[in-house]
């Protein structure tokens, strides 16, 4: 099986090279030509798909359906990401400065509230 975190890496890549190239028969590129709604669109709906997938259980027979909505999400996420000029590597570094501290201390740090 290959490396997950290289395989998110590469995609990322991919996503960035598609951003530069604009492939004509891309899809890709037909999201960053819709700018940030139509990618928000995208990112908004593939969660709320792996969110419905989730809710339906955790047996055997929805673990496919979450693993391909999780997938989308991410992909979405990247893009997202790549068109706001966020590196993974950005995202992975503020992942890496959280390390340790209490998702509640956190939110307080940013002002929000613990329950939400």
């Amino acid at each position: 099986m290959p490396d997950p975190l290289n395989v998110i890496t590469e995609l990322a890549r991919l996503i960035e090279t598609r951003k530069r190239e604009r492939p004509a028969d891309s899809y890709t590129t037909l999201l960053f030509d819709g700018g940030i709604d139509k990618i928000g669109k995208k990112v908004l709906e593939e969660a709320a798909e792996l969110v419905e997938a989730a809710s339906e259980g955790e047996s055997a027979d929805t673990r496919p359906e979450i693993t391909h909505e999780a997938a989308d999400l991410l992909f979405h996420v990247l893009v997202l990401l790549t068109n706001s000029g966020v590196t993974l590597e950005e995202v992975v570094a503020e992942l890496a400065r959280r390390q340790g501290i209490s998702g509640l201390e956190e939110k307080r740090r940013r002002g929000g509230k613990s329950g939400q």
